[in-house]
């Protein structure tokens, strides 16, 4: 099974779940909730929880472990979670029923390690590695696409910051009353935002502001760029240590599942209902959808591949917008209105015929009412 939470933020401030927490939408001084996504193997919905808004992540755990012993009679199971999911209070509520888990380090958690000599930074690499610690598995692995990835952004924002640096310094050389205090705060809140105050410093030189960039510290901010480390209970005679990396890597699916809901087709959110009972009946509904959704976009990729394999592929958006061109058409015969809906085009028919519909039987034709 695999878990992931995220959170959706609220229209007015009467809701019953309403409260301020970790704000996942960017939306400042708006209150929201949370909501727990539970999912098969392949990112199949099973279930969500909706929980108040200041719920820590880590405490939703033990609701599923609910659902998983009680709705699907799950006598063993192996949950999945990210890091912050699963912390010392939902793998002590997981093993108290007998499930196993995995889920991921934090970066201090790893560095730690490091520290200790528990691993070494050499032992991460593109093939996944092992070790033993305390009764549990870890499993390492560096992504040279991340690592990479990490490495650019941050060339780019040193780039961006030196710009900055020299338009301000431009400013206070055109004005004699600009205040070099000032850029020096903002700057360093920019830093500080952009993850950079590790390894870099700014000062004022009179009123000019000068960039430092301590380089080994800024090697060892980098060390762990594209690097994770695994935890899991589970034996390795039930599943080796690549299964393991590869089944928190399918947490992917939950995170598209979850933008499937929030922004690219369903759009939960804003949500504007007040009671409980209505809230978590908005985000059933959407979960639902979203399961009609999945099915769609299977059934589609199934008769017109994949945008990978060609220019034939349609997405469900796509779908959705070819249908919308057929409406009902109004006619009148006989002094009688007629309301008709004219047979599909061929791309039309096409999508139908990919998601088990008979064209056929959509044609209709009855008196409006007038």
């Amino acid at each position: 099974m695999l878990y992931d939470v995220t959170s959706s933020y609220l229209e007015g401030q009467h809701n019953e779940l309403a409260a301020h927490g970790y704000n996942r939408d960017g939306k400042k001084g708006k209150k929201q909730i949370v909501l727990g996504l539970l999912t098969a193997a392949d990112g199949e919905p099973l279930a969500v929880k909706v929980f108040a808004g200041n719920t820590s992540d880590c405490t939703t755990v033990a609701e599923q472990i609910t659902t998983l012993k009680h709705r699907f009679a799950v006598e063993e199971v192996v949950f999945v979670g990210d890091r912050g999911r699963v912390k010392a209070k939902g793998k002590q509520a997981l093993s108290a029923q007998a499930l196993k888990y995995i889920t991921a380090l934090t970066n201090p958690q790893v560095r730690k390690l490091l520290k200790q000599q528990v691993i070494q930074s050499d032992q991460f690499d593109e093939v996944v590695q092992e070790v033993e610690y305390q009764g549990r598995r870890l499993v390492l692995r560096r992504n040279a696409a991340v690592c990479r990835q990490a490495a650019r952004r941050r060339q780019d924002q040193l780039a961006q910051l030196r710009q900055r640096i020299e338009e301000r310094n431009a400013f206070v050389v055109a004005s004699v009353h600009a205040q070099p205090e000032v850029g020096l705060g903002q700057l360093n809140r920019w830093i500080k935002r952009h993850k950079l105050s590790a390894f870099t410093t700014l000062s004022l030189d009179q009123r000019r502001l000068q960039l430092h960039i301590d380089t080994d510290q800024q090697t060892e901010a980098t060390l762990l760029d594209g690097c994770y480390v695994l935890e899991t209970d589970v034996a390795k005679t039930q599943m080796d240590a690549f299964t393991v990396d590869a089944r928190y890597r399918d947490l992917q699916k939950v995170e598209r599942d979850f933008r499937t809901m929030k922004t690219t087709l369903l759009e939960v959110r804003p949500i504007f209902v007040r009671q409980q009972g209505r809230t978590c009946g908005h985000i059933v509904v959407t979960l639902l959808a979203l399961k009609i959704a999945r099915e769609l976009d299977h059934s589609l990729k199934a008769a017109f591949g994949t945008t990978a394999e060609g220019d034939n592929a349609m997405t469900v958006q796509d779908a959705l917008h070819a249908l919308s061109r057929l409406c009902f058409q109004r006619h009148q015969s006989s002094e009688q209105d007629l309301l008709t809906l004219p047979l599909p085009d061929p791309k039309q028919e096409r999508i139908f015929t990919a998601i088990g519909i008979k064209p056929s039987r959509l044609r209709r034709c009855k008196p409006a009412t007038m």
